[in-house]
């Protein structure tokens, strides 16, 4: 992260009031945020982060476009590489769910549109202050 970013998170930390949220929500959303920032360096024009429906439970981490075509992303973190990979936490059951909430929002855009589901594994090893990204486009298929 940039000298500047770091500059003003700090800033913010000194100035908001203290965040009430639990660690693994905090986590979450330093995952998204960082894998935002990693998607921008990739050409991705994020659109839409968090996106739910008050119909479904689920919601989409990231959507944004790569060139013309519309992605809907999901972010999965990892300490470590030893166990399983983040993007295999992405089972049937999430595929089926992240696919309802894109139909949702697919209502929204021109029926031409093309648009897939890309999948970002954001490990956190500890041993270096940078999180390590793999991105996987089209990662599943709609159902």
């Amino acid at each position: 992260m940039p000298r500047c970013e770091r500059a003003l998170d700090w800033l913010a930390i000194q100035a908001l009031p203290a965040d009430k949220r639990s660690a693994h929500l905090h986590t979450g959303w330093r995952e998204e945020e960082d894998a935002y920032f990693y998607l921008r360096t990739l050409g991705y024009v994020i659109v839409e982060p968090n996106f739910g429906t008050p119909r479904r439970r689920c919601e989409i981490d990231l959507i944004g476009w790569d060139q013309d075509i519309l992605a809907f992303i999901e972010v999965r973190t990892r300490i470590t590489r030893d166990v399983k990979p983040a993007e295999v936490a992405v089972d049937r059951d999430k595929q089926r769910e992240i696919s309802l909430v894109a139909r949702e929002y697919l209502r929204r855009v021109p029926p031409s549109c093309q648009w897939r589901f890309d999948v970002v594994s954001v490990y956190y090893d500890g041993q270096t202050r940078h999180p390590q990204f793999e991105l996987f486009k089209n990662a599943f298929p709609a159902e």
